[in-house]
């Protein structure tokens, strides 16, 4: 009796955890099929701000959208919707992730991942702000030069609707994604599995590496390339220099702990900052 009534004890926290997982597992999917019922219906004026890039890059009255099977329209509509969803419910979805693992993090811990979790959404806007607003109106105007004769016979792109949203969503996700670099680095650094010295030592090969991936991930033109390597390698420079200032400063509070250990007062405000908070 003893031993089963050890296990019922181990086994109710669990079964908590997992009863409140499940609660912000419901309303983050509530709240996404909220924003995609709100999203379907303006999908008509979603997609008309995401075909604006391409509109400035043709000559003014000139270019159109095709669709060559009959339900291509209704599912871009639905991708659209999809898209505008998770953009729009993001934030409830991260705070109900934030909820669920808070509780078990130490104040000094939620002190230390703050700083992501401001920089993840403004990082990542600022990726996407510039496929928008930049990279995609010069790379669509770079693709509709080519616009003309082939053998005598004209040569006019016809964009499909539905190559059109991949390519658009292509380039958000892939920008947007790649300028959460300085995050990623930042995080390995404090988890000591990566140092600044590490990564000035092989900083020529990371340079390979960024205009291989801006190659793979973009569209197969040097502009959109050159425009999206150039400032993750900016971006990785200032994580190096965020670095410094890190590991500066985790330096000075080390140097600072050791010459005030042993002071009950000191100890006492340690305890009390390692406790998990609820």
């Amino acid at each position: 009796m003893g031993i089963i009534k050890d296990l019922d004890d181990t086994q109710a926290p669990l079964l908590d955890h997992l009863i409140e997982l499940r609660g912000r597992l419901v309303k983050a999917v509530a709240a996404l099929m909220v924003a995609f019922v709100i999203s379907f219906y303006f999908a008509d004026q979603i997609f008309g701000l995401l075909v604006q890039p391409l509109t400035s890059a043709f000559p003014e009255g000139q270019g159109q959208l095709v669709y060559t099977q009959l339900y291509g329209a209704f599912f871009v509509e639905i991708k659209v919707a999809l898209f505008a969803a998770f953009f729009i419910s993001f934030p409830i979805i991260a705070n109900q992730l934030w909820a669920f693992i808070a509780p078990g993090l130490y104040a000094k811990e939620k002190r230390a991942f703050l700083p992501f979790l401001l920089a993840t959404p403004i990082l990542f806007t600022m990726g996407a702000a510039l496929a928008y607003f930049v990279v995609m109106p010069l790379a669509f105007e770079f693709f509709l030069g080519f616009e003309g004769e082939a053998g005598g016979l004209p040569a006019n792109a016809l964009p499909e609707m539905g190559q059109y949203l991949d390519l658009v969503m292509r380039f958000i996700l892939a920008f947007g994604i790649s300028f959460l670099l300085p995050v990623l680095l930042m995080l390995l650094n404090m988890a000591g599995l990566v140092t600044r010295e590490q990564l000035v030592s092989a900083r020529r090969y990371i340079i390979v590496a960024v205009f291989v991936v801006a190659a793979l991930i973009t569209p197969p033109d040097v502009i959109s390339q050159l425009m999206l390597a150039l400032p993750l390698l900016l971006l990785f420079e200032g994580s190096l220099l965020l670095m410094l200032l890190s590991e500066r400063k985790r330096a000075k509070e080390e140097a600072k702990a050791e010459a005030t250990s042993g002071s009950p007062l000191e100890e006492a405000a340690d305890a009390a900052a390692d406790e998990p908070t609820n």
